[in-house]
């Protein structure tokens, strides 16, 4: 068998959350890319289905499915629809998240700290629970949740957000633990400073960007596409015995 042949995605089924852009589209992208079938996933119908034809127009493979994560309902219309269209799922990358207020752990609401809680934690929670009879009768099945460094070492102003990424990344450990039984592996992405649009506070301001990137080894922001990789060698054969893993792409920022 050639090392590339284990990237080889085909006929895999894949759906990936908060995937209308940035980071989640740059990973549909990929995913797609080595062969697999990908749902688009986010609150939009048009945003997906924008995204969706983007991929198709490159000859790939991609359905969008709107999905509100934070609304149970619709976490479960996202697995059935998906069963429907490719009749089986084999990777589920859980990417969606939030982080609308930045402020000081006594100024977080109890609203706050529930919205922040069902999107970031409690969907990929429901979502793995969700994707598990389908994984465990194939006895093959990846789960990617796109936690952050956030949840390794926190910063100010990002409390909630680093608590609810912290617990996704207990929730990815158990995960692979009491599912490797099953052919089951979960694992974790911890990405850095990347320019998208939860980082926009950052990246917006020249000075508040330039203090961050001097900070860093790598000295400099990363792009979307720069987690791709990863993510397609843990959904792949390549990653086959990697589960439980804690994976971060920072630019050094965990060393300073």
């Amino acid at each position: 068998m050639s090392t590339k042949s284990l990237f080889n995605l085909s006929g895999k089924v894949a759906i990936i959350t908060g995937a209308s852009k940035g980071i989640g589209f740059s990973i549909a992208e990929a995913l797609a890319e080595y062969g697999a079938n990908v749902i688009v996933s986010s609150r939009s119908q048009e945003a997906v289905d924008e995204a969706a034809n983007k991929i198709q127009k490159k000859g790939f493979e991609s359905k969008g499915i709107a999905c509100h994560v934070g609304d149970s309902e619709q976490r479960k219309e996202l697995i059935q629809k998906t069963i429907k269209i490719y009749g089986g799922i084999d990777i589920f990358i859980n990417n969606a998240g939030i982080n609308p207020v930045h402020d000081s752990l006594e100024k977080m609401t109890e609203a706050i700290y529930d919205k922040m809680m069902d999107v970031n934690l409690k969907s990929a929670f429901d979502f793995g629970n969700l994707c598990f009879p389908y994984l465990k009768e194939k006895q093959d099945g990846s789960i990617i949740n796109i936690a952050s460094v956030e949840g390794l070492k926190p910063t100010f102003g990002l409390g909630i957000y680093s608590i609810s990424k912290a617990a996704m990344i207990m929730l990815t450990k158990v995960q692979a633990k009491e599912w490797g039984k099953h052919g089951i592996r979960s694992n974790a992405i911890c990405p850095g400073l990347i320019q998208t649009k939860l980082s926009a506070g950052i990246w917006k301001n020249e000075s508040i960007l330039k203090k961050f990137e001097d900070q860093l080894p790598a000295r400099r922001m990363a792009q979307p596409i720069e987690i791709s990789g990863l993510a397609v060698y843990l959904s792949s054969r390549a990653g086959s015995y990697s589960t439980g893993g804690v994976y971060t792409i920072d630019g050094g920022h965990m060393l300073t």
